[in-house]
């Protein structure tokens, strides 16, 4: 098996990280809604056992008190099931972070559909829509090991609300030529006919559709959209000015997240064909993650067809 077949959860490399930033900044401290476990934040309590706060299952709570550690100068990782850290604690996130500017690091754990046969209640995804909207937060779904680590500690050097949304779920290794940057989109693959634009858990199926296209004669460029806010607009654009077609995919409903936010960009400066993948404006049906993947058309063969589909409506 090779590197990039292997497959990896994000949790280890943000905890690893974290736990190395922190044996090197006194100021990093952690913050869990009796989520130790699920944010993969043992060692970190181990290692720093006086700079983790455990505020139990009160996530209102938890924001309030990262804004507070945050006020006397501390950087405060808050960490949670990103359903209820986002669901349950808007207003704090919106108002003692956000409107505040205070220097927290929220970190959605287990976003997406990754809770599986849990159900609705615990899948998230309207969380980059409700973080999308507010001013000052920044906005970033990681799709890898190697980008989360480079997050992480893009989040560290920024002082201000960062909003990281990470999955349970295992992903392999992505290629990418250029570096992590806060507001920039990583062109992992060129291409003319079409874009393929993704983020978090579909950047490699995005690859792997581009891979199905790439054998019938279609060139796909392939955009990895990390950051959602502050958004790579020029990017967009560019896509849509050279390759006449667009297809988002993400983790997330259509309403509100990336591709809401592609679209939002097409029509005001070059509209062309564009087509969201995403959860469609339903509750989740309760199944498997790998079920509710292929429910939704989460997959290579499905990106491929969508992508199909655009290129037809362009001409």
């Amino acid at each position: 098996m090779t590197a990039q077949e292997r497959l990896y959860d994000c949790r280890v490399a943000f905890a690893q990280t974290l736990e190395n930033a922190a044996a090197a900044d006194p100021r990093i401290v952690a913050v869990v809604n009796d989520s130790v476990g699920s944010s993969n934040m043992g060692g970190f309590r181990k290692k720093f056992p006086n700079r983790l706060i455990n505020v139990g299952i009160a996530e209102q709570n938890m924001v309030g008190v990262g804004a507070g550690l945050a006020n006397g100068g501390l950087i405060p990782f808050v960490c949670g099931a990103s359903c209820f850290l986002t669901g349950r604690a808007m207003e704090q996130v919106k108002v003692d972070l956000a409107y505040s500017r205070s220097n927290v690091k929220l970190c959605g754990m287990s976003s997406g559909l990754a809770y599986g046969a849990l159900g609705a209640t615990h899948h998230s995804i309207e969380d980059l829509a409700w973080t999308r909207v507010l001013p000052n937060l920044t906005v970033i779904v990681p799709a890898d090991p190697a980008e989360t680590e480079a997050a992480v500690r893009a989040a560290i050097a920024l002082e201000g609300p960062v909003f990281l949304r990470l999955s349970r779920m295992g992903v392999p290794a992505l290629p990418c030529p250029e570096p992590f940057a806060l507001g920039k989109a990583a062109r992992l693959r060129d291409g003319r006919d079409v874009t393929l634009i993704a983020n978090g858990t579909l950047v490699h199926v995005a690859l792997k559709a581009a891979e199905l296209l790439a054998a019938e004669g279609i060139d796909a460029r392939v955009l990895n959209m990390a950051t959602l806010r502050p958004l790579d607009r020029q990017a967009i654009v560019a896509a849509a000015e050279e390759t006449r077609a667009i297809v988002t995919a993400e983790e997330h409903s259509t309403l509100g997240g990336l591709g809401s936010a592609v679209a939002e960009v097409v029509t005001e400066t070059c509209p062309v064909p564009v087509r969201r993948i995403g959860v469609p404006e339903t509750f989740s049906p309760t199944g498997s993650t790998s079920f509710l993947f292929e429910h939704f058309g989460f997959t290579p063969t499905s990106l491929r067809q969508a992508a199909l589909d655009v290129i037809a409506r362009k001409r």
